[in-house]
This record gives C-alpha cells, sequence and structure tokens, in this order.
C-alpha cells in the first residue's frame, strides 16, 4: 500500500479512494467502515461504536445468548440483556491481508484468544472494494469452518446519518424505500416471533424478507441517492433513532441460529456481499 493511500487515516486504519469518493476501515476496531465520504460529505455516523461494521458469526440477537449445533448447547455472551447481539467480529482486531488504492481485503480467526467464546475454529473474510468510477462500493464476506461444521450467519449494521451536511446546515430527513415480501413478527423479547406479517409502516426496529434480495434505496432530498442492494434475502430497518438510520442485509433472521440454522462445513463456506450505489442529487 503506497502512502498516498494512507494519507489522512490514523495509524493502522485502511484508506480507500477513487475521483470523489474515499472509504477508511479500522481494522483493530472491529473491521468496520469508520467513515464513507462521497464528493466531501460524510455518509455514515461517526464514533467507535458507529460507521459500519460486519455481524458474524451471527446476526442481530439470539435468544438469552444461547443456541444448539447438534447435542452441544452454546452459551454467548450476553451483551444486551437478556440477549447477545451482533456477533463477535465487531469487537476484535482483523488483520490486514493486503490493501491497494480501492480495495483490502482483512481476516480474524474465530478461535482468537481475544474474541468472545465462540467454540468452532474457523476464519472470516472481509473484501472491501470501492468501484473506480466512484460510483459504488461493495463488501464481501466469508466464513470458513477448519474443523467441526458449525451454523453461522454474516451481515452488516451500516449506522447512515439521518442527515447530510455540517451540524446547523439546513438538510431534509433521509427517505427509505423498499417493497417487502413480509415483515417478521416482533415480539415483546424484540426477536421474531415465526409468524410473517404483512409490511407496516414505521419507525422499524424490524426484519423483513426479501426472496428476490435486498433491494433498499435511501435519499437524502436535493443531495444524495443511495441504494443498498445484496443477494441475500433478509434485512434490518432500524430508525428509531435521532441522528441516523440504519439498513442490515444480512445471510438470516434474528435468532436464526435457533431458528433457521445455515450450516458452514470444510466444503461449503457461508459467502454474502452487499452494494451500495449511489448518484448525487445536487
Amino acid at each position: 500500500m503506497s502512502d498516498n493511500d494512507t494519507r489522512n487515516a490514523a495509524p493502522g486504519q485502511v484508506r480507500l479512494a477513487a475521483g470523489d469518493t474515499e472509504v477508511t476501515v479500522d481494522p483493530a476496531n472491529g473491521c468496520r467502515l469508520a467513515s464513507l465520504r462521497i464528493g466531501g460529505t460524510e455518509v455514515l455516523r461517526q464514533g467507535a461504536k458507529y460507521g459500519s461494521f460486519p455481524m458474524v458469526p451471527w446476526c442481530g440477537r439470539i435468544k438469552e445468548g444461547r443456541f444448539r449445533n447438534g447435542g452441544e448447547v452454546h452459551q454467548m455472551p450476553v451483551n444486551s440483556p437478556p440477549h447477545a447481539i451482533h456477533g463477535t467480529g465487531r469487537d476484535v482486531a482483523w488483520k490486514t491481508a493486503r490493501a491497494d488504492a480501492t480495495s483490502a481485503a482483512f481476516t480474524y480467526e474465530l478461535l482468537d484468544p481475544d474474541a468472545a467464546p465462540w467454540p468452532y475454529p474457523g476464519r472470516v473474510t472481509q473484501l472491501v472494494e470501492l468501484a473506480e468510477d466512484c460510483g459504488s462500493l461493495t463488501l464481501t464476506m466469508g466464513v470458513e469452518a477448519s474443523g467441526d461444521s458449525f451454523p453461522a450467519q454474516a451481515g452488516w449494521h451500516p449506522w447512515f446519518l439521518r442527515r447530510l451536511g455540517e451540524e446547523g446546515e439546513r438538510s431534509e430527513d433521509v427517505r427509505i424505500d423498499f417493497s417487502a415480501a413480509w415483515q417478521e413478527e416482533r415480539g415483546e423479547d424484540h426477536l421474531p416471533t415465526g409468524r410473517r406479517i404483512d409490511p407496516r409502516p414505521g419507525p422499524w426496529d424490524d426484519c423483513f424478507g426479501m426472496p428476490d434480495g435486498v433491494d433498499v434505496t435511501l435519499t437524502w432530498p436535493g443531495r444524495l441517492e443511495l441504494k443498498v442492494t445484496s443477494r441475500a434475502e433478509w434485512v434490518v430497518v432500524y430508525d428509531e433513532q435521532e441522528a441516523a438510520v440504519c439498513v442490515e442485509p444480512q445471510s438470516g433472521p434474528p435468532n436464526g441460529l435457533n431458528t433457521m440454522p445455515r450450516l458452514v462445513t470444510p466444503i461449503d463456506p457461508l459467502e454474502i456481499s452487499t452494494t451500495w450505489a449511489w448518484r448525487t442529487l445536487a
């Protein structure tokens, strides 16, 4: 990676750039995207817990932090009582495997001694690719098993700013547009009940089914349109915070390790990708 690729990035961070677009990845902080600047405008909420982080080896909540694999029951740390939430990958340092001007690859070992106690060996890889035409960003994640098979999920949790521009600047709230086949009914414990219902109007902290692939459009009137797409069939939309909204493509629903387990085996890794494509409206 050249000096030009790392300018304006903090030590250890990786900066990708094409045209007027810059992406900063922070592998030491859960391999999250710390920043996405399009035409000089920041799109992601800033702060150590924000940006956009990978959810792996599960997405959303696991009921009471427990999941079963065959006859074994495993307990994950309850970090959002009474549940475990968003995986362990966001809490560990990833290694930078390679990086150039517009793309980079990162890895971490699931049995990393510094990670939460995930019980199965394997490797997670995240690839970040900024298009050379500076009009899109593609994120790809893979989960590989190096021993026993295990259930897993993967996805992303981006915090998109509700309003673009500097504080105090007049800007309209983002609009979220999508058409889902169904909504997972959410119980009082914030987990899907198993019942599929017709999509309801927001505000949302809800999971939606899109069997033809995730397709959600964010529009900041007069500023920017950004489309989130993925071949994944599930998306969580969260817009209950004042500062930001979340559109989270993922390989299964919340608590899916229990309700819809997808086994990762040494010959059948889990792979998922998402593309954010944008155009300016000014």
